[in-house]
């Protein structure tokens, strides 16, 4: 990996981390050059960071086939019922996906791992819906499938060991994208996230110093600033309570808003870096995009989590990845493409041990006491739940392989690396571009991937590459 322009010093110093709240003075502690201010721009050769986190797909389920990378081996795995049948993995012949299976609950998430086995996705699905198909979370797509996915990883430098950052569902790995830990959330009940990490997000460092960013999102304007209007104390509570009332659900479906939305305490200071999707085609298309970019599927349509069919998100993130290619900030801009969780796909690859984040424990909503838990009851909410949030671990292991790959004129070609990254490596490599401290031990001791980057010689792709058309047209981009 080349580093001379980088000089990317690491102090992980992981056991001496403290958790604390936040204060300059103590965050030089963890600036990745102490010798420089907090928010120094150290590698002016980019500009722009956009992160296009999608939604619940193993790397196995979606580029098991690729040939590049490691894939699915042969012969196929095997995972067995409870019965001992065994269902090997296979192709599935559609692309829309069940409504109810496979889950990523904490549950079944820890199932399907098997204390390392991996042979638990069968067992996972008749644990969770009994009626349902155990062989489907054993099946997986192909190049026929998603031509733009497979063209974008065979040109693009690809990750294979990019896993999720925990055994679990969306809401905490998203927050681990933004804030280095679950605190600890194991769940997507929306009760559950009434709350704030004591040493705040990314956005929040990034507000202090005063670099630009923006997490786009569909949902309309007015609607949203109507459901954020009430952002501070008794008012989240109301708002969030009433989300509990209306479902508890291990799959986040149309709750989640944006991803800054996953910590709402924090929207107060956020609210103002919302803008809908069709703000970033004109970002894009005019150079004027942040310098930190979130760009969220809608959750409803183009997610790709079930139920959708798995080639609109494809449709979505082609138009997005092709209106920053063609934009006018694509010779500074970097893009990373990758996936919340596995979404109760099988992967074959064990997840290896990871630093835990913090001292904050997982707990479910479940065990709650007092007035949430007479009201979980009486509406019968809390069975569910804690079947979905009923197993041990922590965060000290990371969750399944997910696709990943990086888009930019540096990036490397024909490049494959099997270096361990988590969504925490996408966080750290805002920090260490902007030498910002760290949020928690995790992002602390995780690695920046900048060995899929080239930034001493010429860009490789300063003309970017013609890609393979998505199987359905996009609809996405209208500017």
């Amino acid at each position: 990996m080349t580093t001379s322009k980088m000089q990317v010093r690491l102090d992980q110093a992981s056991g001496a981390w403290r958790l604390r709240r936040r204060s300059k003075g103590r965050e030089a502690d963890t600036l990745p050059d102490p010798s420089m201010p907090p928010g120094t721009d150290r590698i002016p050769e980019l500009r722009h960071i956009i992160l296009l986190m999608m939604e619940n797909h193993s790397f196995d389920n979606y580029l098991g086939r690729l040939g590049r990378g490691e894939g699915l081996p042969e012969p196929l795995p095997v995972n067995r019922t409870y019965e001992g049948r065994p269902i090997p993995a296979y192709r599935f012949s559609r692309t829309d996906q069940n409504a109810v299976s496979p889950s990523q609950s904490w549950r079944s998430s820890h199932i399907q791992y098997a204390e390392g086995r991996n042979d638990g996705f069968a067992r996972a699905v008749e644990d969770m819906a009994p009626d349902t198909n155990p062989a489907l979370g054993m099946g997986h797509w192909g190049e026929e499938d998603l031509p733009f996915y497979y063209d974008l990883a065979r040109t693009f430098p690809l990750a294979d060991r990019w896993f999720s950052s925990c055994l679990g569902p969306t809401f905490p790995n998203r927050r681990f994208l933004i804030a280095a830990t679950a605190n600890g959330l194991i769940d997507d009940a929306i009760a559950s996230i009434i709350d704030h990490p004591r040493t705040g997000t990314i956005f929040d460092l990034l507000n202090r110093y005063r670099v630009s960013w923006v997490n786009y999102h569909h949902v309309p304007p007015l609607q949203l600033w109507r459901e954020q209007a009430g952002v501070r104390g008794r008012r989240v509570a109301a708002h969030t309570l009433g989300g509990l009332l209306t479902r508890v659900d291990y799959r986040a479906k149309g709750h989640v808003r944006c991803t800054a939305n996953v910590y709402p305490l924090g929207l107060a200071r956020t609210v103002g870096h919302l803008r809908h999707i069709d703000q970033f085609f004109k970002d894009a298309a005019s150079g004027h995009l942040p310098a930190v970019s979130i760009v969220d599927p809608d959750f409803d349509t183009c997610s790709e989590e079930n139920p959708q069919d798995i080639q609109v998100g494809e449709s979505f993130a082609a138009d997005v990845i092709d209106a920053v290619m063609h934009g006018p900030a694509w010779s500074h801009t970097v893009l990373i493409w990758f996936y919340d969780e596995h979404g109760g796909y099988f992967d074959h690859v064990p997840p290896p041990a990871a630093v835990p984040p913090d001292d904050v424990p997982p707990h479910s909503l479940a065990d709650s006491k007092g007035a949430l838990e007479w009201v979980g009851r009486h509406l019968h909410l809390w069975t569910s739940l804690r079947h979905q949030d009923d197993a041990g671990g922590a965060y000290d292991r990371y969750g399944f392989r997910v696709p990943a790959a990086m888009i930019s004129p540096r990036a490397r070609p024909d490049f494959v690396t099997s270096t361990v990254f988590d969504h925490t490596s996408a966080l750290r490599m805002i920090e260490e571009k902007w030498n910002l401290p760290s949020l928690t031990r995790r992002d602390a001791s995780v690695t920046a991937p900048w060995e899929m980057l080239d930034l001493d010689g010429p860009p490789y792709f300063a003309v970017p590459p013609k890609m393979s058309a998505p199987a359905r047209p996009g609809v996405w981009r209208r500017y």
